[in-house]
């Protein structure tokens, strides 16, 4: 089942470094120090992880209050748990999805330059020396 959600936020990351997750997992996964890609790419795993639950729930939610299916005394305990369950998981994933995209729509790419900024001209000495003055 698609996750539309996470599949968003992959698709903003995606375009904002111009690789596809995999590549960019691999070269954050290259590095020891917290950068803005794995802090990215970290909530896009929770927001994706938040999602599979409140699938899994449901779908056990659903299992529980089939017609047709006898309620036991434990029953009920159970709807209410996977009912908690997915309010959890909805709060996780909003959260998170919030943040990502605040620091998403804060970033953009920069054009690549054809050719690398020219460096300042040092100041002759004789130039300095008049200033001095």
């Amino acid at each position: 089942m698609p996750y539309p959600v996470s599949e968003s936020l992959a698709e903003r990351i995606e375009a904002l470094y111009g690789w596809p997750r995999a590549d960019l997992e691999a070269h954050a996964a290259t590095t020891d120090r917290p950068t803005m890609l794995a802090a990215l790419l970290d909530a896009f795993s929770t927001v994706e992880l938040a999602e599979k639950n409140i699938e899994f729930q449901r779908e056990r939610l659903l299992q529980l209050a089939a017609p047709g299916r006898d309620v036991g005394r434990s029953t009920p305990g159970h709807l209410l748990d996977c009912s908690r369950r997915i309010a959890e998981a909805v709060v996780i994933r909003d959260t998170q999805a919030q943040h990502a995209t605040a620091v998403l729509q804060s970033l953009h790419r920069t054009p690549a330059s054809a050719s690398p900024p020219a460096s300042p001209s040092p100041v002759p000495p004789t130039a300095r020396a008049a200033h001095a003055r």
